[in-house]
């Protein structure tokens, strides 16, 4: 996708009003192309295919197939495609099924539109925010997944990667990390490919997780969604 290119969105809802809403809200916002609207999961992965979009908007409550389950097999076929949920559940499980599903992000309905227009584009380049408010979740969830079962042994980071890493559980771009860290931001964007490799993660807010989990950083300030 070049610069001049806008970003190709799907929505997936069953509310017609809400999908309608939101479509409406993306059209107007330079650099936002809507391809299509689905109605549940199982339509979602039909338009997937066809459409290939940048980014799917999804919700979790969906008829015959749910937002989570969407999730994971979207993301089984096409790999490449951003997915942020966008919903009114804020439970706790919901959340750290949706990231673990491959999800980039995880929002509210209750947000205001510059900040999904602000998510959409950071997810686009692999860049979803890490709120307080989901880090302070998934690592409550990680925490309980710890202990019900024994956790392999952690592998070997570098300082480096621990210092990436340790930037990113804060929310930072790789430009910002860059800057603070007084390298070049493709040497940030390898740094964080060995992280992912090495954790056998699937995208930076996964990082940012076990960053907190394993006491590389400390929890993100805590903002309203």
């Amino acid at each position: 996708m070049t610069p001049t290119e806008p970003i190709r969105v799907l929505l997936a809802d069953d509310h017609p009003l809400f999908r309608k809403g939101i479509a409406s809200l993306l059209s107007a916002e330079p650099g936002f192309e809507v391809l299509g609207e689905a109605p549940n999961g199982r339509v979602a992965l039909e338009k997937a295919r066809e459409l290939m979009p940048d980014v799917i908007l999804m919700d979790i409550s969906m008829p015959e197939m749910n937002g989570l389950e969407a999730t994971r097999r979207i993301k089984e076929e096409i790999p490449y495609v951003r997915i942020v949920i966008l919903t009114v559940s804020d439970e706790d499980q919901n959340v750290f099924e949706a990231i673990k599903s491959g999800a980039q992000g995880y929002l509210l309905k209750k947000i205001e539109p510059q900040t999904l227009f602000n998510t959409l584009r950071r997810a686009v380049e692999g860049e979803a925010p890490v709120s307080g408010i989901m880090a302070t979740k998934l690592l409550a969830e990680f925490s309980r997944q710890t202990r019900r079962a024994s956790q392999p042994p952690a592998p070997a980071l570098s300082e480096r990667e621990k210092e990436v890493l340790t930037h990113i559980a804060q929310g930072k771009t790789n430009k910002d990390i860059a800057a603070s860290l007084s390298i070049a931001e493709n040497t940030v964007k390898n740094h964080l490919k060995n992280i992912l490799e090495k954790l056998h993660l699937e995208n930076r807010v996964q990082a940012a997780t076990y960053a907190l989990r394993e006491g590389l950083a400390q929890k993100p300030a805590q903002t309203k969604d």
